[in-house]
């Protein structure tokens, strides 16, 4: 870029499009975190360059159709950045598509929305928002999350394009940009994201990685002085230096080796000045506070701007939306063509691929889950969630997923089906590592490409990857968390294995369906319910122990489940007791159900797999299975006892953990922790008084 020299018009000399377009994003940047008088300036300021290159010279996308499925993927990972997003969704033209997938016609992003920046409402929230902003890829904020998403779409794509392209017919072959900064190559699971990438050798995925060097706190030297380029290699990554992020001739040039890169992922590593042009330039102080109106109005006149808010020159939006709908749109248009003609000559893969887009499931897709017969023994939940996990596979392909290295141990792997991997992106079984918060992560982007995507670990290792899943719940996606090895049931490993908090942790999370099944039934009953539903994400809480498998003919239909919360024995009458279980305790609370009313006492159990499904039931039903005029409950769960006073109260008791567990076989554990069937019909018997 040449030096700015003003004209008497108030818009520098040269007068090129590029850098009207380029400054037009820096402005209303600053202007938006001024009039908010809240967020971050300094990198959309810096970055401007890079995204300009980026959607007027290489991204394949249609402004107006946002969901084209074949689009390139632009993920902002450093998403205080925000208004760098909103500016160049707003110049692009990008038109909006309601909740409900319809298109309004409306643009995504309005200058008037740009001026509500930060507002409650507003379609500019402090950091992007998917399913909230239209354009908006993934939610990005907590950093590092957004380049573990992109690592996700990426994976998709491989996929997809390996089960649907045929000869003549390349429906997908899209790329992922990412953008992201010192902070995201900090957090750790940028790391495990990165390792991962490299690994599978996706070249379809591109990191722009913006090397400010400046934090909050001051310079990255006070914490972070490592070769990032470096690391990068290591990972197997094709890496590329720009020293200048005004050097559009360089970024396109860096671009282009990424398209034409076949065998790596790349990492293009961008020098920039944090708050570019601006009396703060350099500095820590353009990061995340309003740049101030006397620094503005130096900074316009650095540019040659006029000093007016919200200015926006003539013809730039046009010629800045016109650049990447020429491109998209054309691209698009042919794919839409390329699509119909699939369709007559690839019918079956057509169909499949249309409910997969649509978020619907095949006709008789749960056709083969099983029906597991009473067995006073019985099936580990784990086991049983193995066998309906495959059964739904061979109705669901698109159903993808796999474990942190524990897949013999979470039952989540696909019989008879190969691995993906670099050689084979057709495999279905995915192996991401010891890396719970990466999976986490990845997983997240696989399903916002339309895929159902599960990851799975034990329970206990949530504590490593809690942000991906409750990013999963604000952005309303059916990700799927199989946790196992759910409760002091683990044993002999001992309580770092142990979970005791962690159901709360999970119950926690608004938006979030989490299911603890009390036997194989209740296992394939949550699996339905989960599969049904794309738009909320699911945790499978399942155990390591054989569970009984209950009579159903004796006791309630495990269809209850579905409701969150059914009485499964003792609904006849009204109760002098309820005992209210969860998983393995279920179990527990029918044997105990058993001696009680063997001795007169009219009590109940009721199961309570997903309270998230339970609390969204009408007050009849709740009334119908926990009658309010019932004070004698008991609760009964291998795990802390927060939140059970809900269903309680003041009057009722609760047999759970108040301490870590203990290394010991599960019946010694279960007698130290007061879980046995003595234990319950003593305290139930305290309880009715």
């Amino acid at each position: 870029m040449t030096d700015i020299a003003t004209s008497p018009t108030g818009i520098h000399e040269d007068g090129s499009p590029e850098r009207l377009q380029i400054d037009t994003i820096r402005t209303l940047s600053m202007d938006a975190v001024q009039k908010a008088n809240s967020g971050h300036p300094g990198t959309p300021m810096a970055l401007a360059p890079v995204g300009w290159t980026i959607w007027t010279q290489f991204l394949r996308y249609d402004p107006a159709h946002a969901d084209w499925p074949n689009r390139d993927r632009f993920v902002l990972s450093v998403g205080h950045a925000s208004m760098l997003l909103y500016s160049l969704l707003y110049l692009a033209g990008v038109e909006e598509i309601g909740a409900d997938g319809e298109k309004s016609g409306k643009p995504a992003m309005s200058l008037d929305d740009i001026k509500q920046f930060r507002q409650l409402s507003s379609k500019t929230p402090g950091h992007p928002e998917y399913r909230h902003t239209t354009g908006v890829e993934t939610t990005t904020g907590p950093l590092g999350a957004g380049c573990g998403n992109s690592v996700g779409m990426a994976i998709a794509e491989r996929w997809l394009a390996a089960r649907y392209n045929r000869p003549g017919f390349a429906l997908f072959d899209h790329d992922v940009y990412t953008l992201c900064g010192d902070g995201d190559m900090m957090e750790g699971v940028s790391a495990e994201a990165a390792s991962l990438a490299g690994h599978l050798k996706l070249s379809n995925l591109c990191w722009i990685y913006d090397s400010n060097h400046i934090s909050i706190e001051g310079g990255t030297d006070l914490a972070f002085d490592e070769d990032v380029g470096k690391r990068f290699e290591a990972y197997g990554w094709n890496v590329i230096h720009v020293d200048d992020a005004n050097d559009v001739g360089a970024l396109k040039a860096a671009l282009q080796a990424f398209r034409e890169e076949q065998e790596r992922p790349t990492f293009i590593v961008v020098r920039s000045v944090i708050g570019w042009g601006s009396p703060r330039a350099g500095s820590e102080k353009a990061h995340g506070e309003p740049l101030g109106a006397e620094n503005i109005a130096k900074t316009k006149e650095a540019y040659g701007w006029p000093n007016e808010d919200f200015f926006v020159p003539e013809g730039v939006k046009d010629a800045f939306g016109k650049s990447v709908k020429e491109r998209g749109g054309k691209l698009r248009d042919e794919w839409v063509a390329t699509f119909e003609k699939y369709r007559g000559e690839h019918p079956d893969l057509a169909g499949e691929l249309d409910l997969l887009l649509k978020d619907q499931l095949p006709e008789g897709w749960d056709s083969e889950i099983p029906t597991f017969e009473a067995d006073a023994k019985g099936v580990a939940s784990r086991d049983a969630g193995g066998k309906v996990l495959n059964a739904i596979v061979k109705k669901v392909p698109w159903l993808l997923g796999g474990s942190a290295d524990l897949a013999p141990s979470t039952k989540t792997d696909i019989k008879g089906a190969p691995s993906f991997e670099a050689s084979n992106y057709g495999g279905t079984n995915f192996h991401f590592g010891v890396r719970e918060h990466g999976m986490g992560a990845v997983v997240n982007g696989m399903a916002l490409s339309h895929v159902r995507a599960y990851g799975s670990t034990f329970l206990v290792f949530l504590d490593y990857m809690r942000a991906p899943v409750r990013l999963s719940a604000i952005m309303e996606i059916g990700a799927v968390w199989v946790f196992t090895h759910d409760s002091i049931g683990v044993g002999e490993d001992g309580p770092t294995h142990q979970p005791i908090e962690h159901l709360a942790t999970l119950r926690a999370i608004p938006g979030l369906d989490m299911f603890r099944p009390g036997d194989a039934n209740e296992v394939a009953a949550a699996w339905r319910a989960v599969m049904k539903d794309a738009s909320t994400p699911a945790a499978l809480v399942l155990s390591r122990q054989a569970l009984p498998t209950l009579d159903r003919t004796k006791y309630a239909s495990a269809d209850g489940v579905e409701k969150g919360g059914y009485v499964l024995a003792g609904g006849e009458e009204t109760p002098d007791v309820i005992l209210i279980a969860t998983g393995s305790e279920v179990s527990l609370a029918v044997e105990a159900y058993e001696q009680l009313v063997a001795s007169g006492v009219k009590a109940r159990v009721v199961s309570m797999p997903s309270w998230y499904r339970y609390e969204l039931q009408d007050a009849a039903y709740k009334e119908s299975v926990l009658p309010a005029a019932v004070k004698a409950r008991v609760a009964i769960e291998m795990a802390g006892s927060l939140g059970w006073d809900r269903y309680v109260g003041f009057e009722g008791r609760q047999i759970t953990m108040s301490t870590f567990g203990a290394s010991a076989p599960l019946a010694k554990l279960q007698d130290k922790f007061g879980f046995t069937v003595e234990n319950v019909v003593k305290v139930a018997r305290e309880t009715i008084g």
